[in-house]
């Protein structure tokens, strides 16, 4: 390794994680960087972040293809140092696996003008960013260096894991001796194959219109808009058996041995839903969880908010933040559901038990559903409360938590009314020892003062680890949480 070579190499990014997902590149081969500058964009099992470089100088190397996971502590860029020759901002960067090389190959004989003019354009179209260049390739969006945002594409499971087969160039006539960008389905990126596969398109029959023949993006996207595009030929996929690698059909229209049925989709588990499997897979496996449910009339809690409503229409805290004040008074009265059970190297155990709580909330987003936490949100208002729950549930849409938000829960509180089920015999949030649930609130007929009267109700739900405590102490808990919902006034006074 050269020491005008800077390695930066893939840093652990929470607490003791191992891997992350390469989402995006934000630099290309050539750009000059200069230190704490994003670099890329990369999912893990908790978060999704961007991460800076250590390091200034130019881009020589990047140490990976979107859809990639990369193992921490593995290299993820190569940066030269400011002045030294290599990885000048002219150095070509690498064309993937299964593409064309877009510069004519050298073959003894010189270049037509044809050819130069099919690299040209592609070269060309590179620089500006168009994304008129094949899918694949990617676009670094401009010539000049600093941060850059490639087009953003997807990676199939068996572009990433499968080896491509790379078919041997072909001459065209019109240009014997030399290989032109595009136009030869097979030599085409995994990429494109997949984006014309998902849409039934044939890459035999696209004509690229591209000096040449190159095919271009949008030689793709017409394609796929056409009213009757040819059926796609299914890639061969290389499939284990017994230990032995054989060719098996494409997954897409293949039939599943157990069920007779065709197979529509496979998708990789990875990134916060693998994260999600193997948190529940471990609860369930380590914690003998029991659970208690309670209806509550909670008329009270809605009247009381629709008058602060009146007062305040825009600082009002929503009904999830009173309970969530209920639920941090709750656990310093019954303390055992706010610990963890930890089991040592050596088969001993023990319970710890927390100066303080983090509570947090389960957030449904478009990576799947993640956990952060409120910290120290017993020292919080219900006004407070509300305003941080919020924050948070934005920046987890957003895939912007931190492993410290996503991670540092003590306790968690479920809101599951929001899809309109009563109860759930939830999954605690290991290595927590209780959750608890609320369920949609509805009319129901319900007996006050000795009489029918139509109430709001909703029902709480309390899973609980029963190594920690008996059922005394979580039906007590849960006792606690919906008297307060039922008579919040006196609750709060009290708080």
């Amino acid at each position: 390794m050269s020491s005008d070579m800077q390695v930066f190499k893939l840093p652990d990014l929470g607490e003791g994680l191992t891997e992350a997902e390469l989402v995006n590149w934000l630099v290309a081969v050539g750009d000059e960087i200069v230190v704490d500058q994003p670099i890329a964009e990369v999912e893990t099992a908790k978060s999704m972040v961007e991460v800076p470089s250590p390091y200034a100088g130019t881009v020589a190397e990047l140490h990976g293809e979107a859809g990639q996971t990369l193992d921490v502590g593995k290299p993820l860029i190569s940066i030269a140092r400011a002045g030294s020759s290599t990885g000048s901002p002219a150095a070509a960067p690498p064309v993937p696996a299964g593409s064309v090389d877009p510069s004519p190959v050298s073959s003894g004989l010189d270049a037509s003008p044809a050819v130069e003019a099919a690299a040209e354009t592609y070269r060309t179209e590179e620089k500006a960013g168009s994304g008129n260049v094949l899918i694949g390739y990617g676009t670094p969006g401009g010539a000049t260096g600093g941060r850059t945002r490639p087009r953003k594409a997807s990676i199939s499971a068996d572009s990433v894991s499968a080896p491509v087969a790379v078919a041997e160039p072909v001459m065209e006539p019109a240009v014997a001796g030399t290989r032109i960008p595009g136009k030869l389905s097979a030599v085409i990126s995994p990429l494109v194959r997949k984006m014309a596969r998902d849409h039934g398109v044939s890459l035999d029959a696209i004509e690229g219109s591209g000096a040449s023949g190159l095919i271009m993006r949008k030689d793709v996207e017409a394609a796929i808009s056409a009213p009757e595009a040819p059926a796609a030929v299914p890639a061969p996929r290389v499939a284990a058996v017994s230990g032995v690698a054989a060719p098996a059909s494409a997954d897409a229209g293949a039939v599943d041995s157990r069920t007779g049925l065709a197979v529509s989709a496979r998708t990789p588990v990875r990134g916060v839903r693998k994260a999600v499997a193997a948190n529940m897979t471990r609860s369930r496996s380590e914690i003998p969880e029991a659970t208690v449910w309670v209806d509550v009339d909670a008329t009270a809690l809605l009247e009381m908010r629709a008058e602060l409503k009146k007062r305040a229409p825009h600082d009002t805290p929503g009904l999830l933040a009173f309970i969530a004040r209920f639920v941090t008074a709750g656990l310093k009265k019954y303390p055992a559901l706010n610990t963890r059970f930890e089991t040592a190297s050596d088969g001993s155990q023990e319970i710890v038990g927390f100066d303080g709580i983090n509570l947090g909330f389960a957030a449904q987003t478009d990576r799947g559903l993640v956990v952060p936490s409120v910290r120290n949100a017993h020292e919080l208002s219900a006004r407070e409360l509300d305003a941080e729950i919020r924050r948070l549930t934005a920046v987890a849409r957003d895939g912007k938590a931190t492993p410290t938000e996503l991670g540092s829960g003590t306790f968690t509180l479920n809101n599951y009314g929001v899809f309109g089920v009563d109860g759930s015999a939830a999954i605690i949030n290991y290595p927590e020892v209780a959750m608890l649930g609320v369920g949609r609130i509805i009319d129901k007929p319900w007996v006050v003062n000795g009489e029918l009267a139509v109430r709001k109700v909703t029902e709480l739900t309390l899973a609980f680890d029963h190594r920690v405590c008996d059922g005394e102490t979580a039906a007590g808990f849960l006792r606690y949480v919906a008297d307060a919902i039922e008579n919040p006034g006196g609750a709060l006074a009290d708080m």
